[in-house]
């Protein structure tokens, strides 16, 4: 059992209310069940579901807090994680940054966020893709790679003060890499959707099947300054790690891009190109997220980036009381407005300039400027006259999203990932749409013989 209804959530978390003698108590359910096809070297290697509900309670005494988990949900392990958290709270510090928990809020259901039928992808559905992924390379004496999971969850939690959520989801997550026999090529796609329906192994797979034979015999080029394309992949590697900074504690404490010298923040000042439009909304069609954040306020449409403008700070209920500001919820999903141009309508569009796969172990390197470093991967190509000339051997770059954003000269067709836990999200991964992205000036700073 790993998925339970909104009904069979709400007995056990009622219970666990009632259980509790505390100022207050939040008890919170989680349930997955990831189906998955791992395959390398053009066979599989492993396969399997895996399932699992957990149960957390915290109470709080005062600024007492404390905090028991539990996977068991008869009365008696009810009781006893209860009493867990009840003594952990007694005996630890009081937080200076507690906040009670919110009273009863209304949540807009977010019901696109689950598909049915990628609830119930089957073992032989996971046993094709993998088939469909390897087939064509073996035939083709390439070699493949890859990982297919599919991902049923749903969250519920209830809080002493009346406030009650429920929320399911799905998403299909896909990424394969092909490499030649010798190594010497190597593509890669990756595809991430909430409805398998929107999702086919035989033409994303050909795509990297195509990267793979295009990346042979790369050639050496000089780094410095390039025109590039960056596939919404890459553009989404780097604009994430940007993003982690719109926190407002950190911009006021002078930690991050948005603090001003002197002191202030950003808020409102143009730093992008006017092209660029960032938002958030939980109930987009193609992104749709849990209608609560990490605190349980209630999401809503945000402008974060109007016209280049910085519109929205994430703020914590703390640091929002603290700086006498609203604290709307931190947001669940970053939708990037782009054109209506493919990634090969760029390049057709393109005098002169680099084609970027992939970015790859993407590090920061100064957190004020948000300057990163990190390696293309995968398939990088040298672009003349509008056409794939030639691949090119992989590079390091010294690139900061905010420079990169004010050097756009064109924005294609969104796509869909998601980045890790942790930041705005609230803990939860994070679905983007981020556009294929034409950037001038894009720099380079030397050569990778890495494929």
């Amino acid at each position: 059992m790993s998925m339970l209804s909104e009904k069979q959530a709400r007995e056990i978390l009622d219970k666990v209310i009632e259980l509790s003698k505390a100022d207050e108590c939040i008890a919170t359910l989680t349930g997955t069940k990831d189906g998955n096809v791992r395959f390398a070297l053009n066979n599989v290697s492993t396969s399997g579901i895996v399932s699992d509900i957990q149960l957390a309670v915290q109470v709080a005494y005062g600024k007492r807090v404390g905090v028991a988990t539990i996977n068991e949900f008869d009365d008696a392990s009810l009781a006893r994680v209860v009493s867990r958290a009840e003594e952990l709270a007694k005996l630890a510090p009081e937080n200076d940054e507690f906040m009670p928990a919110l009273g009863k809020q209304d949540y807009k259901a977010s019901d696109p966020a689950f598909v049915k039928a990628s609830a119930e992808v089957s073992p032989e559905y996971r046993a094709n893709v993998a088939a469909e992924s390897i087939e064509p390379c073996r035939k083709d004496d390439l070699v493949a790679a890859g990982f297919f999971t599919d991902n049923t969850s749903f969250s519920a939690f209830a809080t002493s003060t009346g406030n009650f959520g429920y929320h399911k989801s799905t998403t299909v997550d896909f990424t394969c890499t092909v490499r030649t026999d010798d190594g010497t090529g190597s593509g890669w796609v990756n595809r991430n959707v909430a409805d398998v329906a929107q999702f086919d192994a035989k033409s994303e797979v050909a795509r990297a099947i195509s990267k793979a034979k295009g990346s042979v015999d790369a050639k050496a080029i000089e780094p410095g300054k390039y025109t590039v394309i960056l596939e919404p992949a890459a553009a989404s590697g780097l604009i994430g790690f940007m993003m982690f900074g719109f926190d407002a504690r950190q911009a006021d404490e002078g930690r991050s891009f948005l603090s001003k010298k002197g002191g202030g923040t950003k808020m409102g000042e143009q730093l992008f190109d006017k092209r660029i439009n960032i938002s958030a909304d939980p109930w987009d069609n193609e992104a749709p997220v849990q209608p609560w954040d990490g605190e349980n306020r209630p999401r809503n449409k945000i402008a974060i980036v109007k016209d280049g403008k910085i519109n929205y700070m994430n703020y914590s209920r703390f640091w929002a009381k603290k700086q006498e500001k609203d604290a709307p919820a931190q947001p669940g999903n970053i939708l990037i407005a782009g054109g209506s141009k493919s990634t090969d309508q760029l390049v057709a569009d393109t005098k002169r300039g680099i084609l970027v796969t992939r970015t790859w172990y993407i590090r920061m390197v100064d957190p004020q400027t948000v300057l990163l470093t990190g390696l293309t991967r995968d398939g990088t190509f040298y672009i003349e006259d509008g056409e794939i000339k030639y691949p090119i051997k992989n590079m390091r770059f010294n690139e900061s999203p905010v420079i990169m954003l004010n050097n756009v000269e064109e924005l294609g067709l969104p796509q869909r990932s998601t980045i890790g836990g942790g930041g705005p999200g609230g803990g939860q991964p994070i679905v983007m749409m981020t556009p294929a992205m034409k950037i001038r000036d894009f720099t380079f700073t030397s050569l990778s013989d890495a494929v």
